[in-house]
């Protein structure tokens, strides 16, 4: 006798950005802003 698990589970995607893990104040983006800004060249 052949019986049919009846599987209910599903899978599930989640999509992160870099942006919302890293707080506002945060080091790295203090950084980020140095490198970007124009004034860092001169």
């Amino acid at each position: 006798m052949m019986t049919r698990s009846n599987n209910t589970e599903r899978d599930q995607l989640e999509v992160i950005a870099i942006d919302q893990l890293v707080p506002e104040d945060h080091l790295v983006r203090k950084m980020k802003q140095l490198l970007i800004s124009p004034s860092f060249i001169h």
